[in-house]
């Protein structure tokens, strides 16, 4: 019910919107899609800048599990200071009650988290190229890391015991569950895991390796052991895309699964869950400076995110007695739908609470565990006629009967927020061009949920940065250079203030905030909007895209004392000669 009266909202909209459009059609527009007034006979076309209140709100501690498949870990460091994400996962074997077979060996046993990535194209040798788009580092090279990866202790719930039925529990970014309960690190941080290679001598003896892996956009490729061709070589099974690919002592595993065949254990999930509760994985610096790479990791069992144990065993059956060879088999236990981040902040640049009455000179948005914004349209009294600002405006531009649409005034053709980034304070703070966010998402801090302009912007991509361009606008730099200073973020929201006239909407408060992508922010896909652990646990949350991005930026606010970059609400409209 609740999408089919959706539906007909966004219909309803639609045509009067179309209605506006029919009359418009013979003109010429320039610049934003926007009349253009020495052409147009019958109209005339202005435009004002209404005044906004817009005022930074630090976050306490967000919800940092959800059904995304998207995890992050690493270092990064901006203008705010330095953000170390880890993140824990409960495993899920692909099959209850295994028979591994007699005489089971283990070959090895492999770790592979696939990074996001995009296909460039292919090499002189025929290889597929990729660019990893998950992976913040400073400069232009990646930065290794020292990985660690623990068997976690700690005993991660489905459900809230506290909440109503079939409330999924929250775990929040700096190890909390609620006010009152605790993760503790001892718990997490079970044995220590051991990073193993092949002993390039032999081919089968394990040696001890160290934690630093490299970081790479180059493919890698999975070749049979125990299948050579007539040089000698392993052959291919298959070419694969980037990831994390870590290999471990088997004799973990061999204790902690192969011996526990037919053993209840492995019965079934929750059995299992008990039993082996997943994998803390953390990561440290390589670099004296303490600097690192920030990644994103694709944690997806369809992405094969997993730990897989390759193994051999004595063959079922043998012929006229002669010795047969051993047979080869896997185990998988893929990363399990409950992942949960920690982050751990160590900021130089405080985040203060903003002024909701009166706005404040500069906006700070940081992602993570760090702050959005408030934004006010039509705040506050005016003066001259003793209605409220969005009374005024309502009665400029409609007439009403009953405070209900009657007939239009004037037409809305374009309304805009325009954010400037405050260049001198990021250069102040030194920061890297690359670090500022390509995407901020606006949407209504009241119902949580995207603008209307969100569902009829019709530039969806399943590339990010391409979607929902016409209004969320991307960072403008300067020449147009991905390498260049951000100049200002230009967000359209014509639709959500026609609504305000023509529907009787309320005229909710906004949010703003960075995104990682703007696809996620869609209500429709599960977890788009994160809970925050209040103090007073009051009800509050935060876009999911926010938390998952540790980018952030300054922007002039509309206390800022540079008029020409301060924001407004600036609305094109046509104004009918009568």
């Amino acid at each position: 019910m609740k999408k089919n009266k959706l539906a007909l909202q966004v219909l309803s909209v639609g045509l009067i919107i179309l209605s506006f459009i029919a009359c418009e059609s013979d003109y010429a527009t320039v610049d934003s899609d926007v009349l253009n007034s020495d052409i147009a006979t019958n109209f005339q076309i202005k435009d004002t800048l209404y005044s906004i209140t817009t005022y930074t709100k630090p976050l306490d501690p967000v919800q940092t599990n959800n059904n995304l498949n998207i995890s992050t870990l690493g270092i990064y460091d901006d203008a705010y200071g330095r953000t170390t994400s880890s993140f824990v996962t409960q495993l899920t074997p692909t099959t209850y009650n295994p028979t591994f077979g007699d005489d089971v060996e283990i070959d090895s046993v492999v770790v592979t988290i696939p990074y996001f990535n995009t296909i460039t194209g292919t090499d002189d040798d025929g290889n597929t190229t990729y660019s990893l788009d998950s992976v913040f580092s400073n400069g232009d090279n990646y930065d290794n890391l020292k990985l660690r990866i623990f068997e976690n202790n700690y005993l991660i719930r489905d459900f809230d015991p506290n909440g109503s039925f079939d409330e999924n529990q929250a775990y929040y970014s700096d190890k909390t569950v609620s006010n009152s309960e605790t993760i503790s690190t001892t718990a997490l941080q079970g044995e220590e895991l051991t990073f193993v290679d092949y002993d390039e001598q032999t081919g089968s003896i394990m040696s001890v390796v160290g934690n630093e892996i490299e970081i790479s956009d180059e493919g890698y490729s999975l070749k049979d052991v125990n299948n050579l061709d007539d040089n000698g070589d392993k052959t291919l099974i298959s070419n694969e895309a980037p990831a994390i690919r870590i290999m471990l002592d088997p004799a973990y595993w061999e204790n902690k699964i192969i011996a526990k065949e037919g053993d209840i254990v492995l019965s079934n999930e929750n059995n299992f869950e008990n039993y082996f509760r997943g994998l803390y994985f953390t990561a440290e610096a390589v670099n004296a400076d303490g600097t690192g790479s920030y990644l994103i990791l694709n944690t997806g069992s369809t992405n094969n995110a997993n730990v897989t144990i390759y193994y051999s065993k004595s063959p079922t059956s043998t012929t006229d007695g002669e010795e047969e060879e051993r047979e080869t088999s896997t185990y998988v236990l893929n990363l399990g739908s409950n992942k949960i981040n920690f982050l751990e902040n160590d900021f130089t640049l405080p985040i203060n609470e903003g002024d909701p009455a009166s706005g404040d000179s500069k906006i700070y948005l940081k992602g993570g565990e760090g702050s959005i914004a408030g934004v006010k349209l039509f705040d506050g009294i005016d003066t001259e006629t003793g209605l409220t600002n969005f009374e005024k405006f309502r009665n400029d531009f409609v007439n009403l009967e009953d405070n209900e649409f009657k007939s239009s005034k004037r037409l809305v053709n374009e309304a805009n927020l325009v954010f400037y980034v405050d260049r001198d304070q990021l250069d102040l703070l030194n920061e890297d061009n690359k670090n500022e966010p390509a995407r901020l998402y606006l949407y209504d801090a009241v119902n949580n949920t995207p603008l209307l302009d969100y569902y009829l912007d019709a530039t969806n991509s399943s590339t990010p940065y391409l979607s929902k361009v016409n209004h969320l606008g991307p960072l403008q730099r300067v020449n147009d250079d991905a390498n260049e200073e951000g100049v200002k973020y230009k967000l359209k929201i014509t639709e959500h203030i026609n609504n305000l006239l023509l529907r009787d909407s309320t005229n909710v408060e906004l949010g703003l905030a960075v995104s990682l992508n703007v696809n996620i922010e869609d209500p429709s896909i599960s977890g788009s909007q994160s809970k925050v652990r209040t103090l007073d646990n009051s009800d509050l949350s935060v876009p999911t895209g926010s938390v998952l991005s540790p980018r952030g930026t300054i922007l002039h606010g509309n206390n800022t004392t540079d008029e020409t970059k301060r924001v407004y609400l600036e609305i094109y409209y046509t104004d009918p000669n009568n």
